[in-house]
């Protein structure tokens, strides 16, 4: 077996959203040999996000996604997979290191059990890494990246934590005791590619399918914040798991989308780590060590007097008439934005293209550039009053990256455009910011 899969292939990341790989063509005997299935689907999810798009508005007259929460969506997928520039993902770190060291049984590599037997247990151990996901409070604060847009399409599937990662690994390791790395690999990119496309309102129902597979009709009861839809439909691929564990819920009422408690922001890093300050701050007023603790391990909501999961007593009520957050901003600071999106975009496509050939300080500093890109992008969305200093900043930056070589535009074509684009940026942005502290030292005098 191996390698029937041609590396780059956009048609074998389409068939791996979909499950319609076989054992033959996907099996192999090292990691090494394992393809990049999720960079391969790369186009497949743009394509499909502009179909969404395209069929939604034919089909509602609206648009399925705003630019606020599509942007904001994006960059968290974007941060999410920053430190696999510098480092191989935790979980096949970790897997394989248990499977050199303590492995009980050696399944092989090239059999049709191997690989069904072990796409049945990763996905068997997402459905609990996903679960302690929601009921432990410190892994929520990773996890509630995932669920905090308001809107549910294909960009909400992007909207993924930069954490989550360094703690999901411990799920998988009973894995590792009998499965080799190299099957373990192609499966736990498939479980992720299958969940993309079910993140989507235009397909209702699936039929018979429902009754085995997680689809977008389970998964919109998931992403919930109506009371019947909290802490339902944990599945990855398959919702067997749900329905054998008691955490299975039908969709029924019409689902109202996001956090209990809505965070009502696009900046990046807030959405990404605010949880984090909450936990803190809210187990700073116990006294009891106890508490402290619980705050951190228990559910949520839980608190002193209530079970380890909480309950929903305090949850604010869902009427059904709830309206996402979406700020009015001006469309010229609109098609801003989307400018220097595709462009950071573009910066992020080429430093995962070529990290093999840049020096670890280039990507370190490439990957700086890209936080504090999706960052002040996520200021000018809030339209906060510190976002043009920090946009003129980031600007003199970009020139800089510019000037050695470290920004490319988005086609040789666009060179000179792009250049010019930039230096009216930071012309613009240092013009404002001087304004703005020109503002400041008036008010302070």
């Amino acid at each position: 077996m191996a390698g029937a899969a041609v590396p780059g292939s956009v048609s074998t990341g389409l068939r791996a959203m979909f499950l319609m790989l076989t054992p033959n063509e996907s099996s192999f005997q090292t990691v090494e040999d394992v393809p990049q299935y999720v960079q391969q689907a790369t186009p497949v999810f743009i394509g499909l996000m502009v179909l969404e798009l395209v069929v939604g508005v034919l089909k509602t007259g609206a648009p399925v996604v705003t630019l606020s929460d599509g942007v904001t969506s994006i960059s968290a997928g974007m941060i999410s997979r920053l430190p696999l520039l510098l480092m191989r993902g935790c979980e096949l770190t970790a897997y394989m290191y248990l499977w050199n060291h303590y492995r009980l049984v050696e399944l092989p590599w090239d059999s049709a059990w191997t690989w069904w037997f072990t796409f049945l247990g990763t996905d068997f151990c997402y459905y609990w890494v996903h679960r302690f996901a929601h009921e432990v409070a410190i892994l929520w604060a990773a996890h509630q990246v995932h669920h905090s847009s308001e809107y549910y399409n294909l960009t909400t599937a992007l909207r993924q934590s930069v954490t989550q990662q360094f703690t999901s690994w411990i799920f998988y390791l009973p894995m590792a005791l009998v499965a080799p790395p190299s099957i373990f690999a192609v499966h736990i990119q498939l479980n992720l590619l299958y969940q993309f496309w079910i993140h989507t309102e235009l397909i209702r129902d699936l039929g018979p399918l429902e009754w085995v597979f997680n689809t977008p009709k389970h998964h919109r009861v998931h992403h919930g914040r109506n009371i019947y839809c909290i802490d339902k439909n944990y599945g990855g691929i398959l919702i067997i798991w749900d329905r054998l564990f008691g955490t299975f819920a039908p969709e029924t009422d019409k689902v109202v989308y996001g956090l209990v408690f809505p965070i009502k922001n696009f900046e990046i890093l807030y959405v990404q780590l605010h949880y984090y300050l909450y936990l803190w701050e809210k187990s700073n007023t116990f006294d009891d060590i106890s508490h402290k603790l619980s705050t951190f391990f228990n559910g949520p909501s839980w608190k002193p007097g209530k079970p380890r999961l909480g309950d929903h007593d305090d949850n604010p009520k869902v009427t059904g008439q709830e309206v996402p957050h979406d700020p009015s901003w001006s469309l010229p600071l609109q098609v801003y934005v989307v400018i220097h999106f595709l462009l950071v975009l573009g910066t992020y496509h080429d430093v995962f293209q070529n990290k093999m050939i840049l020096s670890q300080l280039t990507i370190l500093g490439m990957a700086i550039y890209i936080l504090l890109t999706l960052t002040s992008l996520g200021f000018l969305i809030d339209q906060r009053p510190t976002a043009a200093v920090l946009e003129m900043l980031r600007c003199v930056v970009m020139v800089t990256m510019q000037r050695y070589g470290f920004m490319k535009p988005l086609l040789p074509s666009l060179t000179v455009p792009t250049e010019a684009f930039v230096s009216l940026s930071l012309l613009y942005w240092a013009l404002q910011g001087f304004s703005q502290l020109l503002s400041i030292k008036r008010k302070a005098d």
